[in-house]
């Protein structure tokens, strides 16, 4: 194989590749990239054994061929090299070593055999339908704060995203929760979308996809199984296995009747949380709402380290209100508003609250009380 690419794209290539490898494994061909060369295309494979992501490149190929190499060490050297350099790569099948050449740089590589790369099983997807890249960053993006760490409940260690029944029809829902908060976000159903399996896409799956969104211009090609899910631009395809467990009825947890409504900038108050919170031990972080006639006051009271309060002016207009809440969750919340104005709505001190961005229903999120 010898090839001559850009150092840019090369560089853009091979870094998504390697953000998939797992930097601790005890198989060494997991560690490498699959470089796959012919006609003007190079390919760069690398796996997991749970995410694989192809990423296709432009480049003068001037002999077809494979190999596999270092797929840390390959990013590094292309990162260190000059803006503008024209890279060529050459494997030397008899040697085992993939000479990189860039102006006067030079390094040799150990490759591992191709045919011990593995490809992930191509599976048959039930549904198969196009997304816009910012309707898919949406989802996720509000979403992926609420996954939860805990590993004994791993179906809840990422998104489920699945058709759902809405108050407008049918809509393409991303849920994530880990009992303290929750986070529901809707986007019109796509066509083709109607017949799709509810799947739990797993946390660093959707880290890896963050990358593919950025392009607002973008189509995303997404397909479905029970067991698999991918992702496609033109240039990139991320195919993950999903969590295979079952995720639980977020539903009975939403809350319905909360009626004692607050709605403030959600800017101001989120600084106001911060800076109050600064005081809170780091145990708890807890930070007391204290409700009256548009009026909202947000104190801290840390016997270790301090106190602190400050008020703000909101709409409110319903009995007085006393809540606590953990400053981290109120923080990530209402970092997630778009609008001027996040709407809370309460019941009790002891009940979950909801949250929405001020008239907008196709974002809500449930957080969890704590006693302060």
């Amino acid at each position: 194989m010898k090839i001559s690419i850009e150092r840019g794209t090369l560089l853009r290539a091979v870094g998504q590749a390697q953000s998939v490898v797992e930097r601790r494994n005890t198989i060494p061909i997991l560690a490498n990239v699959l470089i796959e060369a012919e006609a003007d295309t190079v390919s760069f494979r690398a796996t997991d054994l749970d995410i694989e992501v192809v990423d296709k490149a432009q480049a003068q190929v001037e002999r077809a061929g494979a190999t596999t190499v270092n797929a840390v060490t390959l990013n590094e050297i292309v990162r260190k090299l000059p803006d503008g350099a024209l890279v060529q790569l050459t494997d030397d099948g008899a040697s085992g070593r993939l000479t990189i050449e860039a102006g006067r740089s030079n390094f040799s590589l150990a490759t591992l055999p191709k045919e011990d790369f593995p490809v992930m099983a191509s599976s048959e997807y039930q549904s198969n339908f196009s997304a816009p890249a910012p309707v898919l960053r949406r989802l996720f993006d509000k979403s992926k704060f609420a996954i939860s760490t805990e590993e004994t409940r791993y179906y809840l260690n990422g998104v489920y995203m699945h058709v759902a029944e809405a108050d407008g029809g049918r809509v393409l829902r991303c849920v994530a929760t880990d009992g303290h908060r929750l986070a529901r976000i809707d986007a019109d159903l796509p066509a083709g979308a109607e017949d799709m399996p509810g799947v739990i896409v797993p946390r660093k799956t959707v880290g890896e996809l963050r990358k593919l969104l950025d392009d607002d211009e973008a189509q995303i090609a997404v397909s479905v199984s029970e067991t698999k899910v991918r992702f496609a631009t033109p240039e990139i395809t991320l195919t993950s296995k999903v969590i295979d467990g079952t995720f639980p009825d977020y539903s009975r947890v939403i809350p319905a009747g909360n009626t004692r409504k607050l709605e403030v900038d959600a800017g101001e108050f989120a600084q106001a949380v911060d800076r109050v919170a600064t005081v809170s031990s780091e145990r708890s972080r807890a930070v007391k709402l204290q409700l009256d006639e548009d009026k909202l006051l947000l104190s801290v009271n840390a016997p270790d380290s301090g106190a602190a309060e400050e008020e703000l002016a909101v709409a409110y207009g319903d009995d007085k209100l006393e809540i606590g809440f953990n400053a981290k969750y109120l923080l990530e919340i209402a970092s997630q508003v778009d609008r001027e104005n996040a709407v809370f709505l309460f019941n009790s001190a002891g009940d979950p609250t909801l949250m929405r961005e001020g008239n907008d229903q196709s974002a809500v999120y449930v957080v969890m009380p704590m006693r302060v």
